[in-house]
This record gives structure tokens, C-alpha cells and sequence, in this order.
């Protein structure tokens, strides 16, 4: 599972990163996963094509920031035309009170994590575990 920020959220999905972790998944973060010399953007691309999850974190900081997170977004948004229809790829997460892009709102459910993190991240998992990869 991919887990795509804004840099400055990086606290947070830290957070999110042991929580699934320790759940059962393998979550891949950048800066976690990323050794030195690699050729990040074809790391990240290959961890997003590689996924079975891909979970964008929304905050108010990565909505109105430009750059690498919406690249990622686009992104995996792509690689999602290869799931199923019904399958579950992308799922939204709100580190925050913040709004999600429409393109994503008008057809994914997402979910909060706050103000109960730990109820999040459970209702996360239940969704992936109901869908088996493959």
C-alpha cells in the first residue's frame, strides 16, 4: 500500500504508517522506503504501479500545495483504470477537516481520521481486508 502526503504532513502519516504496520500491511512511504542514491521518481512510480492500495492523505496543506502529491494522485488515479470497477484501489484519507478534490469525492468514499484516529485507521483496514488483491 502506498501512502502518498504533503511533506509537511509527514508527522502524521508517520503515524498512520505504524498503525497499518502494525495491522497486518506492508505500507510504503518515501521516506521509509527510499535508500540513498535511488532514483526516487521511478521508485515512486513503481510502488504506486505495485500497490494494492493506493492512500492519498488530504490535508489542507496537500490540497491547495502544488507538486509531487497531486503528480502522485494523477498518477495512481491512472493506474486505477486497470482495477476492477467495484474493486477498492484508491482510498481516500482526511488527516484533517479539509476538502477532497471532486474528481475523487464524486466517486470514492474516504475516510476521517480524526477526531478518532484509531476508528479511522479501523475502517481503513476493514475495507482493504474485505477486498482480496489479486
Amino acid at each position: 500500500m502506498f501512502l502518498a502526503y504533503a511533506a509537511e504532513d509527514a508527522a502524521k502519516v508517520d503515524q498512520l504508517y505504524d498503525a497499518l504496520a502494525a495491522r497486518g500491511f506492508e505500507p510504503w512511504m518515501d521516506r521509509r522506503k527510499l535508500l540513498p542514491g535511488q532514483n526516487w521518481p521511478r521508485a515512486i512510480e513503481r510502488a504506486i504501479r505495485a500497490s494494492d492500495f493506493f492512500v492519498p492523505c488530504f490535508s489542507n496543506l496537500s490540497g491547495e500545495k502544488r507538486g509531487r502529491f497531486h503528480a502522485e494522485l494523477r498518477y495512481a488515479l491512472d493506474c486505477a483504470l486497470n482495477q476492477p470497477l467495484d474493486g477498492v484501489y484508491i482510498v481516500p484519507a482526511r488527516l484533517e477537516e479539509c476538502p477532497i478534490p471532486r474528481q475523487i469525492q464524486d466517486q470514492l468514499q474516504y475516510v476521517d481520521l480524526f477526531p478518532d484516529f484509531d476508528a479511522g485507521v479501523d475502517r481503513m483496514t476493514e475495507s482493504m481486508l474485505r477486498r482480496k488483491p489479486g
